[in-house]
C-alpha cells in the first residue's frame, strides 16, 4: 500500500488507475484521519492514516490517494478540532464517522449506536460533556463502490412528460414483504423486480418510492407497541444518513456493496417495463436528531456549517420536526444536495425525485425563507437534472406553506388542498362546489399565475402520511395507539367518514356506501386534470386499522397483502379500467389549463359546468350537485387529433338526483362507460359494453359518479 496526497476534488471515495481518491470536506477541523478496515465488525482500524494538513489539505479539503486498495474497500474518518457547543462546534476525535459521499455502507448487523454519543450520557453536563469511548465496532463502515462495473443494457431514464405520468407511492418492502406477493426474495430491490408484473398489470407508469437513502430502521426499538410489545422501527426510513447510499437491508445477496448493483438492477428492469422510478428523497434533516443525538457524520465533520443552529448554537433549529434542520443552502450543503441529485440520475438512471417538507430547501443559514432560494434554483436549472421530474413537498414543520408559491418554475407540488377538497366533497360537506370544480380543473388558482401548468399539481386522495383510502371510509377518528404515543401522533384533521360503524363491519348497507365512495375517489383522481398518484394498496382497500401514522411499523400492518385483492376484486378491476381510460384519451391529459372558451368554434366551451338541468351553476348554492363537459377537439385539448367529448355527473348527497344530459356532437351518441352505483362489472362498462343513451335523462344515484363519453353513431 502506497500513500499520496491526492486531489482535492471529487469528494468521496473515488477509484482512479492507481487506487483509490478520498476526499472529505472540513473547514473547521484540526485533524482528518482516514480509517480502513478490514472487516464490518472491527472494532479497531487496520490501517489508520494521519492526514497531514501542509500535504493532505486544500482549502477545506482534505485528501489522500490511496494505492493498493480496490473496490469494496471499507473505511470511516476520525476529525478532531474543537469541542464547543456553545459555540457550534462538535468534533470528537473518538467517533467514528460516515462520508456524506459514501456509496454503500455495510448492513449485516444491527445498528446499536448507544457509544455514538459526542458526549457521555451519564453526566449531568449532558452534551456540554465530552466521550471517551471509541465507538469504531458500533459504525457502519463506508463502502469503495465500483460504479462502472455494472451493465444497464443500453438502459436510459424514462423521463415521461408530467401530464402522460401515473404516479404510484410505495415502499421498497412493503411491496413484496407479505407472504402473500409469493416471491423468492421478500421485502428487497430483487423483490420489487419480481412484482413488475403486478405493477404493469395496473397500468401505472412511474413508481415513486418511500427513502432508500441509508437510514437506522432501528432508531425507535427503545419503544415497544404496547398493544403486543414488539419493538417499533423507523419503517418509513425519513432520517437519512448517507445521501449517496442505497439501504443495504434492501438488498437480497449481500452487503459489501451489492446493494448497489441490485439497486441499479431494479432500476433497469422496471425501465424495461415502461415504468419510471422516482425517489422520495430527505435533504431537510438527518437522522443525528438534536443535541443530545448521536454523532455519525455531519455534525462530527462540521457541525456549523451542515446544520441550521439557533442563537445559542448549542441548539439546532428544527424546522424539520425531527431535531435538526440541514444548512441546505450554504454553498457546501448545496453542493452535495447537487452532487448527490446527479449521482442518482447519471450513476442510478432515476427519473425523479420528491423533496420531503420541501419548503426547508429555501430557508437562509437564520431559518428565514428565502425569495429565490440558491438551491431551488439550483436543482431547477442544473443541465443534468434538467430532463428529471422534480416534486416538492411545498410545507415543512416550522410553519412555512408554499402550495402554489414554491420557488421556481419548473417544481411540481404535492397539492393537498386537493386532497382536502376531494375527501369534503365526497363526504358532502357544504359550501366546496366551488373549490371541488378548481381542483378537478387542474388548480389553477394556485399554478396559473406563475406560468406553471396543470400537470404541476400533484394530485392526491392518499399518501404514506394518513389514512390509506379504505380507512378514510372506514373511521372518523385516527387510531394509533400501537405507535405507543398514546394516540398523540399524527393528523387530527383527516376529512373522514365511517357511515355509520367505527372500523370494519358486516352491515351490507355500509360496506356498500364505502365501496362506491372508494370507487368515487378512484375515477375522480384519475379524470381530474394534473398529475395523478394513488397510494400502494388503494387498489385492493389495504387498511392500517385506523392509523394514519404507520411510520414505526415493519409489520403486516404495513405490508401490502395481496390476499385482499379477490376480497375487493371489483376495486382492483375498476381501477385498471380507469387508469386506462386516462392514458388512452388526450382529453384527460391535458398541458394547458382550460379557459372556458369555446376555441373550436363547435359551439361547446372546452369545458363547461352544469346543475342537475343542465343549467348554469351557481356556485353558492348548498347542494353539491355538479355535472361537467369536457370538448374533446383538438383544438381545445391541444392535441394532434379529435377526441371524444366526456360528460360527467356526480352526486355526492343522500338522495337519488335525475341529471339533464346535453346533445352530443353532430353525428355522435352518448355511452355510459362509469356509474360508481352499479355492482361490477356493470360500474365500468368496457368498449364492448358500453351501453348507449336513449333518453335526455339519467338517474345519478346518491353518492354516485357517472360517465358518459361521446361515440359515432
Amino acid at each position: 500500500m502506497t500513500v499520496r496526497p491526492g486531489k482535492a476534488l471529487p469528494f468521496g471515495a473515488t477509484l482512479t488507475p492507481h487506487g483509490v481518491q478520498f476526499s472529505l470536506f472540513s473547514r473547521h477541523a484540526t485533524m482528518v484521519s482516514l480509517c480502513l478496515f478490514s472487516d464490518s465488525q472491527d472494532d479497531t482500524p487496520t490501517i489508520e492514516i494521519d492526514l497531514i494538513p501542509e500535504i493532505n489539505r486544500t482549502g477545506d479539503c482534505w485528501h489522500v490517494l490511496v494505492e493498493g486498495i480496490a473496490p469494496g474497500q471499507l473505511y470511516l474518518y476520525r476529525v478532531d478540532g474543537p469541542y464547543e457547543p456553545s459555540e457550534g462546534h462538535r468534533f470528537n476525535a473518538n467517533k467514528l464517522l460516515i462520508d456524506p459521499y459514501a456509496k454503500a455502507l455495510t448492513g449485516d448487523f444491527q445498528w446499536n449506536l448507544g457509544e455514538a454519543l459526542g458526549y457521555d450520557p451519564e453526566s449531568p453536563e449532558q452534551d456540554l460533556s465530552f466521550s471517551t469511548t471509541f465507538d469504531a465496532a458500533v459504525m457502519p463502515k463506508c463502502i469503495v463502490i465500483d460504479d462502472d462495473r455494472f451493465d444497464w443494457q443500453g438502459d436510459r431514464p424514462l423521463n415521461y412528460p408530467l401530464y402522460n405520468t401515473v404516479i404510484y407511492e410505495a415502499h421498497v418492502k412493503g411491496l413484496s414483504k407479505h407472504p402473500s406477493s409469493g416471491v423468492e426474495h421478500p421485502g428487497t430491490f430483487r423483490g420489487v423486480i419480481e412484482m413488475i408484473p403486478y405493477l404493469t398489470s395496473l397500468g401505472i407508469t412511474s413508481l415513486e418510492l418511500l427513502p432508500i437513502q441509508e437510514f437506522d430502521e432501528y432508531e425507535y426499538n427503545h419503544r415497544s407497541n404496547p398493544e403486543t410489545g414488539q419493538p417499533l422501527t423507523n419503517y418509513w426510513g425519513y432520517s437519512s444518513l448517507a445521501f449517496f447510499a442505497p439501504k443495504a437491508r434492501y438488498c437480497a445477496d449481500g452487503y459489501r456493496g451489492e446493494q448497489v448493483d441490485e439497486f441499479k438492477e431494479m432500476v433497469r428492469e422496471l425501465h424495461k417495463a415502461g415504468i419510471e422510478v422516482i425517489l422520495d428523497i430527505v435533504f431537510n434533516h438527518t437522522g443525528e436528531g438534536d443535541q443530545m443525538g448521536h454523532t455519525l457524520s455531519f455534525r462530527g465533520i462540521d457541525n456549523s456549517i451542515y446544520y441550521i443552529l439557533d442563537e445559542n448554537k448549542r441548539y439546532y433549529k428544527n424546522f424539520s420536526g425531527c431535531g435538526n434542520t440541514l444548512n441546505c443552502n450554504h454553498p457546501v450543503v448545496r453542493g452535495l444536495i447537487i452532487d448527490s441529485l446527479r449521482y442518482w440520475v447519471q450513476e442510478m438512471h432515476v427519473d425523479g425525485f420528491r423533496f420531503d417538507l420541501g419548503s426547508i430547501l429555501g430557508r437562509d443559514q437564520f431559518g428565514n425563507l428565502m425569495e429565490n432560494p440558491p438551491v431551488i434554483n439550483r436543482i431547477a436549472e442544473d443541465p443534468v437534472l434538467r430532463g428529471t421530474k422534480i416534486i416538492a413537498e411545498a410545507w415543512d414543520a416550522g410553519g412555512a406553506y408554499q402550495v402554489g408559491s414554491f420557488p421556481g418554475g419548473r417544481w411540481a407540488e404535492w397539492n393537498d388542498r386537493y386532497r382536502d377538497t376531494l375527501r369534503s366533497y365526497w363526504r358532502n360537506d357544504r359550501g366546496v362546489l366551488s373549490d371541488f370544480a378548481t381542483r378537478f380543473s387542474g388548480s389553477s388558482d394556485l399554478y396559473k399565475w406563475n406560468g406553471r401548468k396543470p400537470y404541476h399539481s400533484i394530485n392526491y386522495v392518499t399518501a404514506h402520511d394518513g389514512f390509506t383510502l379504505n380507512d378514510i371510509v372506514t373511521y372518523n377518528e385516527k387510531h394509533n395507539f400501537a405507535n405507543g404515543e398514546e394516540n398523540r401522533d399524527g393528523h387530527n384533521h383527516n376529512i373522514t367518514y365511517n357511515y355509520g360503524f367505527e372500523g370494519e363491519t358486516s352491515d351490507w348497507n355500509i360496506n356498500e356506501n364505502r365501496n362506491r365512495q372508494v370507487k368515487n375517489f378512484l375515477a375522480s383522481l384519475l379524470l381530474s386534470t394534473g398529475t395523478p398518484m394513488m397510494l400502494a394498496g388503494d387498489e385492493f382497500r389495504r387498511t392500517q386499522k385506523g392509523n394514519n401514522n404507520a411510520y414505526c411499523h415493519d409489520t403486516p400492518l404495513s405490508w401490502m397483502d395481496y390476499g385482499d385483492i379477490e376480497k375487493h376484486r371489483d376495486i382492483f378491476r375498476f381501477l385498471v379500467l380507469v387508469i386506462q381510460l386516462r392514458k388512452e384519451h388526450p382529453a384527460l391529459q391535458r398541458q394547458e389549463f382550460y379557459l372556458g372558451k369555446d376555441l373550436s368554434d363547435n359551439q361547446v366551451l372546452d369545458i363547461g359546468w352544469y346543475n342537475e338541468y343542465g343549467s348554469a351553476v351557481d356556485w353558492n348554492r348548498a347542494e353539491n350537485l355538479l355535472a361537467l363537459r369536457i370538448d374533446g377537439s383538438k383544438k381545445e385539448i391541444h392535441a394532434d387529433q379529435d377526441d371524444w367529448d366526456f360528460y360527467i355527473m356526480m352526486n355526492p348527497g343522500l338522495y337519488d338526483q335525475y341529471f339533464s344530459i346535453p346533445k352530443p356532437p353532430a353525428q355522435q351518441h352518448w355511452a355510459r362507460i362509469i356509474d360508481t352505483a352499479q355492482p361490477s362489472p356493470g360500474d365500468f362498462l368496457e368498449p364492448r359494453d358500453e351501453k348507449p343513451l336513449k333518453g335526455r335523462v339519467y338517474l345519478v344515484e346518491s353518492r354516485s359518479m357517472v360517465v358518459l363519453i361521446s361515440r359515432r353513431d
